[in-house]
């Protein structure tokens, strides 16, 4: 075999996962949410800074204020979905350098002293870190519904502030009634892959 992981993992994190677009009714518990926080945590990011930052919409009356920001295809996935987490970069990660990289706790002001190095880290990074998020999703048994479709001025306003920037929204949950598009092709490796 040529990867490690056990072909049944390869398949819940991979090939047999999708992006959700229906749920069920079956709650996603703050249990879950930490253990999947916990599993993830330990991706790499650069110098460790781990910008991502989760907000979990739970109550009715945030779950609206956020729905009425969702691109109109996504409101009634969002308005449905057993948990919905709204996930940000924080651009200000740096001021946790000294704990995080402790080995050289100057790259705060080596590297970070500048607003943009830090947006752009906290950017590139909180990506990487919300796909760590999504595949934990899958590793939990759930499915992810991540969207970019909706009015980022608008949740960062509603929900973050000035020094955190809205990433993406995931629907948390376990699959519902009919909850698959067709699968879209993927690129094959001669496509993607040189070697020089």
């Amino acid at each position: 075999m040529t990867l490690a992981l056990d072909p049944a993992a390869q398949d819940l994190l991979f090939r047999e996962a999708r992006t959700s677009n229906t749920f069920s009714d079956e709650p996603v518990t703050d249990e879950q949410i930490q253990a999947v926080y916990d599993l993830v945590k330990y991706a790499p990011t650069a110098f460790n800074g781990s910008p991502l930052r989760v907000v979990l919409v739970r109550s009715e009356e945030a779950r609206e204020r956020l729905v009425a920001h969702m691109a109109e295809g996504n409101q009634p996935k969002t308005r449905t979905a057993p948990l919905v987490a709204i996930l940000a970069a924080d651009n200000e990660f740096h001021e946790e350098l000294p704990t995080l990289f402790p080995h050289f706790p100057q790259a705060k002001d080596v590297f970070f002293s500048e607003r943009s190095a830090r947006e752009g880290a906290a950017s590139v990074n909180g990506a990487l870190q919300a796909a760590y998020f999504i595949l934990g999703i899958r590793a939990a048994g759930l499915a992810a519904g991540p969207m970019t479709g909706f009015d980022f001025a608008g949740v960062q306003k509603e929900f973050l502030d000035d020094d955190h920037t809205p990433l993406m929204v995931v629907n948390i949950g376990k699959p519902g009634e009919n909850p698959w598009f067709p699968r879209s092709p993927r690129l094959s490796y001669d496509e993607v892959v040189t070697t020089v």
